[in-house]
């Protein structure tokens, strides 16, 4: 409520605008209320013709309003009190019944004005600007609907996470309270004790940066206590609040999957005397797909091949507190230690699971292959069916090598040789479609009792893998099929082809070592296989395997179709996961709509935000990704910092005119070796040939050159590893000075006092 001036000073306000002529109270509140864009106060004086001495008694009148609550001033500009600045910064946070987007204000004083306002945000994107989604942080520009205290706003510009807050652990020794950061880009903070709060020394705390001296260490806050970093589950925990993933279930969602029921058969089709079984990890606490096969009786030497996914759309639905949930989450979080699920564990674990012996509801689709593989037709169904064993890969592959064992052996004939028959099948309609064939090990870290890393290993590529993924991929393309021929909006996952920046640094590189590339118009990941199969067992294997992979672009959803390059498929689109990702719910749902399946069908909502959507979970989706790789980041330099001074074998899989980025071969450990630790020599960076060169000596460090380096520095906290070359470099031509550095940057290495150097490190003169 505005405050009331005395009497005295009021009249005495009056008389000074009397006398300069100037423009009353409400005149200008009325000019700052229909000017949102223009309301300084030197804009107020152009409005009003206001000049010279008359400007102090503005200037006053300005105070008292701003004293009175009548105005609020943001930096140079004034608004109306309770009212948005015409551009300031909204969080999204949730969507409304019609899948419409909304967000609040990032600053707003409750106390003063009132519950913050709500704003509604365009799902359009401005220019290049990306779609925003929930959780982004978004520079926008508002405007008031009306009398009422709702906004629409324009986004201008998606911002980074807010960097004020940071994460890290709380280190009390003889030089006082430090903050260990969590992220490799912050520096040591100093904690004034009295900022403490209830925090202990291996807390892991949220801080905020704090006003210090010029000099010195940054010194910050705490905020907010999460927990201590000794806990079994610490490592993940940074990663999970870093990167703002939820994990604890509203009570409403939790109250919602207690409640929900068994789904019951219906007008499903009865399908559990079909002898479908699922084949996952051993350490798999859910299984959402399940596979059989036989040989076609009417089509010699081919098959029929029927996947059947969990009907996770029976249980949630549309705009219901878990489908919320789910939309928020994008997709389950995989750590070493946990997992984050996209659904309560009543309905992943549990009503969805496809669990050995127990009937369930499933969407199956039911494909025919000819004898070269080729898909000639498929149908969809809802179904009831029976899991009739849940094995892990290695088991499979046992029995089909010739080791069954007393669980295998009675499926050999019915079950396991007729699926892999048909992989065998498949497998020829794929080499003919010949998809991008990378060969990206994937590391697994096995922990022990307390969370900390017991080793690293990589898991063997078995056929058993490869049938299930062949399986997988394609039903995926009989949905997007499906859908297109019912002319059905649905979420594809597309990946597009590289960009022609890309293709063009990549021709450069292979030029380089006498190798073609085909034109931009004519490419498929065939000519990339062929360049890869050039240079298999050679020197240069690795280094190309590396280039190609970069030069990929990033696979997102979209509710436009623009094929997948690297499966080399005209359309596509995940079905086989709706447990872990809400792209697969979204297109199960479609199916059920478009095929006339019955309830769970998608909404008329939902088609009309799909892009939407999938921009969303496009962003969850490498929210994930990054969570995970940091994860595994932290435990592997938290199982290293007991092995500071030991030598170790590697690969360069990075160049930067910086440093060059290594990782180790046993536990696929990334690490840094600042430039200026090489040696003594200049070192010119080559973008090219994704190489440093020694000026003098023209010994060069390449991507994918094998080497061995020393490790000098762990940091657990933040994930953090530094190496020190120990091997030489290649022996090359040495450059002259005049070399074009035109796209190449130099950076002459030197030995720092005090740095990490390693002992009977030969000097390069």
């Amino acid at each position: 409520m505005a405050k009331k001036l005395p009497p005295k000073k009021n009249k005495a306000r009056a008389a000074k605008r009397a006398a300069a002529k100037i423009p009353s109270a409400e005149q200008i509140l009325k000019f700052v209320a229909e000017n949102p864009q223009k309301n300084s106060k030197r804009d107020i004086s152009k409005a009003f013709n206001i000049k010279g001495a008359d400007k102090i008694h503005l200037k006053a009148i300005l105070r008292e309003l701003i004293e009175e609550g009548k105005l609020e001033r943001r930096g140079k500009r004034l608004s109306e009190a309770g009212q948005l600045p015409p551009v300031t910064l909204v969080d999204v946070v949730t969507r409304d019944r019609n899948g419409g987007l909304l967000g609040k204000p990032v600053e707003w004083n409750e106390a003063a004005n009132g519950k913050a306002p709500v704003i509604e945000v365009s799902t359009r994107a401005s220019g290049k600007e990306k779609v925003a989604g929930i959780g982004n942080r978004v520079l926008a520009k508002v405007f008031r609907i009306g009398s009422s205290d709702r906004y629409t706003a324009k986004v201008i510009k998606i911002l980074p996470k807010k960097e004020a807050q940071m994460l890290g652990v709380i280190r009390i020794g003889d030089n006082g309270i430090r903050l260990e950061p969590a992220t490799r880009r912050q520096d040591e903070m100093e904690i004034p004790s009295d900022l403490l709060g209830d925090a202990q020394d291996g807390d892991l705390v949220e801080v905020e940066t704090i006003r210090g001296p010029k000099y010195g260490l940054k010194r910050a806050k705490v905020t907010n206590v999460i927990g201590s970093f000794k806990t079994e589950k610490a490592v993940s925990t940074i990663a999970i609040h870093a990167n703002e993933i939820p994990h604890v279930f509203p009570e409403a969602v939790l109250r919602e999957a207690e409640q929900t029921e068994p789904a019951k058969q219906g007008k499903r089709e009865d399908w559990r005397n079909i002898p479908l079984i699922t084949i996952d990890p051993a350490d798999a606490k859910d299984h959402d797909d399940a596979i059989q096969a036989q040989a076609d009786p009417d089509v010699s030497g081919g098959h029929i091949v029927r996947v059947a996914i969990a009907d996770v759309s029976a249980y949630i639905k549309s705009g219901s507190a878990m489908d919320r949930e789910a939309l928020l989450r994008g997709n389950s979080v995989y750590f070493p230690d946990r997992v984050v699920p996209m659904l309560p564990e009543r309905i992943s674990n549990n009503l969805c699971s496809l669990r050995e012996g127990e009937d369930r509801p499933a969407l199956a689709v039911q494909m025919h292959f000819d004898a070269e593989g080729r898909k000639t037709k498929h149908t969809f169904h809802r179904i009831l069916m029976r899991n009739h064993a849940n094995l892990a890969y290695p088991r499979y592959q046992a029995a089909i090598d010739g080791n069954p064992d007393d669980k295998t052996a009675p499926l050999m004939k019915e079950v396991l040789e007729p699926l892999y028959e048909a992989y065998k099948c498949m497998t020829r309609g794929r080499n003919h479609r010949q998809p991008l064939e990378l060969d990206l090990p994937e590391r697994k870290i096995l922990l022990k009792e307390d969370g900390t890393v017991d080793r690293v290993l990589v898991p063997e590529r078995l056929d058993a893998h490869k049938l299930v993924e062949e399986c997988m991929i394609q039903a995926n393309v009989c949905a997007a099929e499906t859908l297109e021929r019912k002319k059905q909006s649905l979420i594809y996952r597309v990946h597009e082809p590289p960009s022609l920046d890309k293709m063009e640094k990549l021709r450069e590189f292979l030029t380089s070592l006498d190798m073609a590339l085909a034109k931009p118009g004519n490419l498929r990941a065939m000519h990339f296989n062929q360049i890869l199969g050039q240079v298999k067992g050679t020197d240069n294997e690795e280094l190309v395997s590396q280039v190609v992979l970069r030069s990929q672009s990033q696979a997102v959803y979209s509710a436009d179709n623009q094929g997948h390059f690297g499966l080399q498929l005209a359309r596509y689109a995940h079905f086989t996961s709706p447990i872990r990702r809400y792209a697969d719910l979204i297109v199960h749902r479609a199916l059920v709509g478009s095929l006339g399946l019955g309830e769970g069908g998608i909404t008329r909502e939902e088609e009309a935000t799909l892009e939407d959507i999938a921009a969303s979970i496009s962003l969850t989706e490498r929210r994930a990704m990054q969570a995970e790789r940091e994860t595994i980041d932290r435990l592997i330099a938290g199982y290293l910092s007991e092995k500071i001074g030991s030598s170790f074998h590697g690969r360069i899989n990075g160049v930067t005119k910086a440093g060059l980025f290594v990782t180790l071969d046993d536990t696929g450990a990334d690490g840094f070796i600042p430039i200026s630790m090489l040696g003594d020599e200049y070192f010119i960076f080559d973008d090219t040939i994704h190489a440093v060169i020694g000026e003098q000596t023209g010994q060069q460090y390449q991507m994918g050159q094998n080497v061995e380096v020393k490790l000098v520095e762990a940091a657990p906290v933040a994930g953090a590893l530094r190496f020190e070359m120990i091997s030489e470099g290649i022996e090359g031509q040495r450059l002259p000075r005049s070399h074009n550095t035109n796209k190449r940057t130099g950076h002459r290495g030197r030995q720092r006092p005090g740095s990490f150097r390693g002992k009977g490190r030969r000097k390069r003169h």
